[in-house]
């Protein structure tokens, strides 16, 4: 799906680590959730409270997912899901695109 329609965006942006990630909200009329956002390179983690979908859109990073000692490489058009209540690093290799999806 390449585009949203009949959602409210909440105009105020989610800024972490600096400005180096960023991300808005996106408000659906079934009362989901998700966060269209942009991370600059570096090593980030983060805490999840509702399980996740990471789909990246455009770029290249590693991931260390909660329970795996070994990071896994993802590119645009690939995702990868985080349980709830869980930490998970990634490292941006290459200025990346998301949309991330909370999962209830």
């Amino acid at each position: 799906m390449s585009e949203f329609t009949n959602v409210t965006v909440i105009k105020k942006a989610n800024v972490y680590f600096g400005g180096n990630v960023s991300s808005r909200t996106i408000k659906f009329a079934d009362g989901s959730m998700k966060t269209l956002g942009f991370m600059l390179p570096g090593e980030y983690t983060f805490n999840t409270a509702d399980k996740e979908t990471m789909e990246i859109l455009d770029g290249d990073l590693d991931v260390l997912l909660p329970g795996s000692d070994e990071w896994q490489t993802i590119k645009g058009g690939e995702s990868f899901d985080v349980p709830a209540n869980a930490k998970f690093t990634v490292k941006i290799n290459t200025p990346t695109d998301y949309c991330c999806s909370f999962i209830k």
